[in-house]
């Protein structure tokens, strides 16, 4: 199967791409700008792709310029759907990652699909945009709409929490300061989320939208103490008020359950040999 993937060079895309050529199948980066609608177009022809995987996003809910995230993540993916909905043969599967951060701080938990979105900030709000954007085009593509919850990973910026955790115990610093010390979720790991993706192209129902998530949710504490287990190292932790995020969604688990009856058992990563393997990652670690 030929991909054609968005956002190949990002911490997901990395990881899905490996994935996907381990797997047999070509993946086609997309190289163009999303917000240069014919440079998109052009691209998405010479591609001749048998399914899309659509990654390309800004992603950190504290990026600082509101603005590009309906640039990027709204108006991006117009392009990208403008240009697919246009081709002589449209692509068998059309995967879009969207964001559980779409959820806000829902009373459910753990939160199914069905459950009303109520995003909190400009990502959340720009993911969901996307979405109703996507079903304009369900009588042209057939859209698949994934939310992911918190994943994490080798490679992930160290802006994201568990990759400035890491950092922080591999390098064995006295402290750490952080945002709102009481949060709770889902920590899985970016190969069982990218393993979820490659199934759905395959077995995803046009149409629906899946939550991939492992219904584990982990509080702060719990990560702090396996980091400790894994390093025998020891930091003060302290809360920083310039950290604390307006609106933060205080406890964000999923119920993988239509994800699981679209794709069958997922490869199990449990947290701490996901926290393992990015230790064994780090610059520090051992070579």
């Amino acid at each position: 199967m030929r991909i054609l993937l968005t956002g190949a060079r990002g911490f997901t895309g990395r990881h899905f791409a490996a994935q996907a050529e381990t797997a047999g199948h070509t993946v086609v980066p997309l190289g163009a700008d999303l917000t240069d609608a014919s440079a998109v177009q052009d691209e998405a022809q010479a591609a001749a792709a048998d399914a899309v995987v659509h990654l390309a996003a800004i992603s950190f809910v504290g990026h600082a310029d509101a603005s590009a995230f309906y640039a990027v993540n709204l108006m991006g993916t117009l392009n990208l759907l403008d240009a697919l909905a246009a081709l002589p043969r449209a692509p068998r599967q059309v995967l879009l990652a969207s964001s559980a951060n779409v959820y806000g701080n829902a009373d459910a938990s753990p939160i199914r699909e069905s459950q009303p979105p109520a995003p909190v900030n400009h990502y959340a709000m720009s993911k969901l945009a996307m979405e109703h954007l996507s079903r304009t085009y369900a009588d042209r593509l057939p859209i698949v709409l994934a939310r992911p919850f918190n994943y994490t990973g080798t490679g992930q910026a160290p802006n994201f929490l568990i990759p400035k955790l890491v950092d922080h115990f591999a390098r064995r610093a006295p402290e750490i300061s952080l945002g709102n010390l009481h949060v709770e979720r889902e920590f899985n790991d970016v190969r069982m989320v990218c393993a979820a993706y490659l199934r759905l192209l395959d077995s995803g129902v046009a149409g629906q939208t899946y939550n991939v998530c492992s219904g584990q949710p982990y509080t702060l504490g719990a990560v702090l103490e396996m980091l400790r287990d894994l390093t025998r190292h020891t930091l003060e932790v302290k809360q920083n008020p310039a950290f604390v995020r307006a609106n933060e969604v205080h406890r964000l688990c999923g119920d993988p359950s239509s994800l699981l009856q679209a794709t069958g058992p997922l490869p199990p990563y449990p947290l701490q040999d996901t926290l393992a393997w990015m230790l064994d990652s780090h610059p520090t670690a051992p070579r």
